[in-house]
């Protein structure tokens, strides 16, 4: 009587090893940034809440870059100058960050990643 045998062989096992190692790899190098975008999130809406009655943008700046600095933002990361505030013709101000993240992946492949977002803000904006 034979039995037949089931599972994978080592070949397969490997294959399967290396798909792993690959995602595992990209997710390590890649998770930071997400982790840090939320933290430039969370600091952006602090910011949006607490109100900006007669703030300047310069104040504005200053503030979001001291409680990014809570967050563990790298202040290499984003700049004064990606940060706007923009108004609607209605009166009301956003709250703008844009910034582009480089990330070495292996050899010449970088991952570029593109970060974009928008709180409105509570009050009058100073100029």
């Amino acid at each position: 009587m034979k039995s037949k045998q089931s599972g994978i062989t080592l070949i397969g096992f490997l294959i399967v090893m290396v798909v792993v190692g690959f995602f595992g790899f990209t997710a390590m190098k890649l998770v930071p940034s997400y982790s840090e975008y939320m933290g430039v999130v969370r600091a952006m809406k602090e910011i949006s809440s607490s109100g900006t009655n007669g703030k300047s943008l310069d104040e504005i700046r200053r503030e979001l870059m001291f409680k990014m600095n809570f967050q563990y933002v790298d202040d290499s990361t984003i700049k004064p100058s990606n940060i706007t505030i923009d108004r609607n013709s209605g009166g009301a101000s956003t709250l703008h960050v844009v910034y582009d993240k480089k990330i070495p992946f292996m050899y010449n492949i970088d991952f570029l990643l593109h970060f974009d977002k928008s709180v409105p803000l509570q009050g009058n904006v100073g100029q």
